[in-house]
């Protein structure tokens, strides 16, 4: 049966690999076997400490925007041509501004921002990195031909006041990964969503910084704590391994329970 939670021979691709979520999925599934590119906009030394860390055979990072459809094409086709094929994609990429701002006093230009950056160049990941799948052989006929997990958020689900533009952006990959996870069934790929809730990344350190907002946001986990990269990181790894092996369009809350209260 060999190892649950093994990789070995699969193709790995991950959206903002360098830092974070991002970089904690790419360890595990380095450590599982997998061959893993990843993307980086502005952490280049990071992603290189990291690719060496992985392995430099093993593990690529790759400098892509990821402001647009287009973007997300680029990097599925270098991926290909690092690896050969995609077998597994992971969507973890994102912005989030910790200055709250109320939706009249929003401008259009960080709306569009945000639904470019977290929204429309998933999709491109999405479309291109389906498209690959569907094409290549399988690895086995046993195998699924791909998996696919998009990160949202729990503020996707229970809301996020001053975030207008965050949280349509993640609501929306929720009912992405659903409608897409019922049409890619009956060809063999799997898309499932992961939803944290506050994890201790340096996207949101701004928003800790304060003692008493971080009191808050802790008391507000039933938990009582803030999640680790690695705890989100985890489940995306099970998804994607055979354990996972008959699960599909679900949405996993990895928040400490967080959407119970909200």
């Amino acid at each position: 049966m060999g190892v649950p939670l093994s990789l070995a021979g699969r193709v790995a691709l991950v959206s903002g690999g360098s830092r974070g979520i991002g970089a904690a999925t790419v360890r595990l599934f380095a450590a599982a076997g997998a061959k893993v590119m990843f993307s980086y906009n502005r952490a280049q030394a990071e992603a290189e400490r990291l690719a060496q860390e992985c392995g430099a055979e093993t593990c690529f990072a790759a400098h892509a925007a990821l402001n647009s459809p287009a973007d997300a094409a680029g990097l599925v086709q270098a991926c290909c041509r690092k690896f050969g094929r995609l077998d597994v994609l992971v969507a973890n990429h994102g912005i989030w501004d910790p200055k709250p701002f109320s939706v009249n006093d929003m401008t259009g230009e960080q709306w569009r921002r945000t639904l470019e950056v977290n929204l429309h160049s998933v999709f491109g990941l999405l479309k291109h990195g389906v498209a690959q799948m569907k094409r290549q052989p399988r690895r086995s006929a046993a195998e699924p031909a791909g998996h696919v997990v998009l990160i949202s958020s729990s503020s996707g689900q229970v809301g996020e006041a001053f975030h207008a533009d965050y949280t349509a952006t993640k609501g929306a990959l929720i009912s992405l990964t659903k409608g897409v996870a019922a049409e890619l069934a009956a060809d063999g790929i799997y898309v499932n969503c992961v939803a944290p809730g506050w994890v201790e990344t340096e996207m949101v350190a701004p928003a800790l910084a304060d003692h008493s907002a971080r009191q808050r946001i802790t008391n507000s986990v039933p938990l009582g704590r803030l999640g680790k990269p690695e705890e989100i990181a985890a489940t995306v790894l099970f998804l994607c391994t055979r354990l996972g092996g008959f699960i599909t369009g679900e949405v996993f809350n990895v928040n400490g329970g967080e959407a119970l209260v909200g």
